[in-house]
């Protein structure tokens, strides 16, 4: 079982940008899906973006354009550049690993846009 810890979150005005990180603490080569998802008070989870190891990616409408969404598998980590950011941005943000019967979380990081 992968342990998963996020960094990087913290408060950042609208209009700007943040890189979430996730630490790995094995390989991740194998692993098909690695994801970032969020939950906003009062709302349930929800997917941000994935990528496989083959680099797919899928996005949340909402991210789409603003977010990216990337993996490096030498040094098993998984990072989300955020820009753009709005204050509907604003939640708890997860970092995932994901196979066939196999799913890991990590425990989280915030992120706030506010002025």
């Amino acid at each position: 079982q992968v342990q998963l810890v996020e960094s990087g979150g913290g408060l950042v005005q609208p209009g700007g940008s943040l890189r979430l990180s996730c630490a790995a603490s094995r390989s991740i080569f194998s692993i098909n899906t690695m994801g970032w998802y969020r939950q906003a008070p009062g709302k349930e989870r929800e997917l941000v973006a994935v990528i496989t190891t083959g680099g797919t990616t899928n996005y949340a409408g909402s991210v789409k354009g603003r977010f990216t969404i990337s993996r490096d598998n030498a040094k098993n980590t998984v990072n989300l550049q955020m820009s753009s950011l709005k204050p509907e941005d604003t939640a708890v943000y997860y970092c995932n690993a994901a196979n066939y019967d196999y799913n890991a979380w990590g425990q989280g990081t915030q992120v706030t846009v506010s002025s």
